[in-house]
């Protein structure tokens, strides 16, 4: 089985922009890729563990990830998945949380001897003179296009601020940016951020006339369709001191039945004939086991 084929297989991918072309890039390990986390709390969560473990499996079969850390994009705070727009950090507040984020990231991710790549967009978006950036890459962005994207819908019956509405184009940007520089040429992130890969994949098209790809991995949902990863209390943090082992291991504990075998092949490193052989098990079984 592929790399491609087993993501496939454990219910990992919801959308790609070309098939055929990303099958042959992650299965031969000739993919540098990146995913996007915005520092806008001191720890990362378990939507975040679902991007580091697909970054681990495609680092595993050779390709080379790029952790990029929104130093830049938390300025402007992201509009996906929200009815409100977010508070404003203060730059410390958002490198204070940064530099944690660097630290959780190397438990999971091998960043030695350029196995990945770390890197911060503040590093360049910050330096952007906005009549420049219009100027550069204004004329590639639709409004109307931009005004049909989900990432945006949520956000448009309570209003949408100008602020937010630039989302899209920073990140689309980074893309852009780390094409040229780091020749990363797909960008991998939740189901929520398809709009924005493909404003970034449009964008290098537009400006350097090459292609480039962009992959989304499906949100971790109950088989009710509701979001997991959240307790009464808020997040599940990856933080010890914020999500207490013990209330880490009760939230798995907990997790409905007909969520287990979901969870164990989008989380787990088990193999799938493992988790198929599991799906026979009775009651009794797992309480023996």
């Amino acid at each position: 089985m592929t790399l491609y084929e087993e993501l496939k297989a454990r219910g990992l991918i919801a959308q790609v922009t070309d098939e055929p072309e990303i099958q042959e890039l992650i299965n031969n390990g000739k993919a540098t890729f990146y995913i996007g986390f915005d520092p806008t709390a001191d720890s990362l969560h378990v939507g975040h563990f679902m991007a580091l473990n697909l970054m681990r499996r495609m680092q595993m079969a050779g390709n080379t990830p790029i952790a990029l850390i929104g130093g830049g994009t938390t300025m402007i705070g992201d509009p996906a998945g929200r009815t409100d727009m977010r508070p404003m950090m203060t730059q410390e507040q958002i490198q204070a949380n940064a530099d944690k984020f660097k630290v959780q990231m190397s438990r999971f991710i091998d960043f030695s001897d350029g196995n990945a790549i770390m890197v911060n967009n503040a590093d360049w978006l910050l330096k952007l003179n906005y009549v420049e950036l219009l100027r550069e890459v204004g004329g590639c962005f639709s409004v109307n296009n931009m005004l049909r994207a989900e990432c945006y819908k949520q956000r448009m019956e309570k209003g949408l601020s100008f602020l937010e509405f630039n989302y899209m184009i920073m990140q689309s940007y980074d893309f852009y940016h780390m094409f040229k520089e780091l020749g990363c040429v797909m960008q991998c992130g939740g189901d929520d951020q398809w709009s924005n890969i493909l404003g970034g994949t449009e964008l290098i098209r537009k400006k350097l006339g090459k292609d480039a790809y962009g992959m989304t991995i499906t949100l971790l949902l109950t088989s009710e369709g509701k979001k997991m990863g959240k307790t009464q209390g808020g997040a599940v943090w990856l933080d010890p001191n914020k999500t207490s082992p013990f209330e880490f291991y009760q939230y798995w504990r907990n997790v409905d039945d007909a969520d287990v075998l979901n969870c164990l092949r989008k989380m787990t490193f088990l193999s799938l004939e493992q988790i198929d052989e599991m799906s026979g098990w009775k009651d009794a079984h797992f309480l023996t086991s």
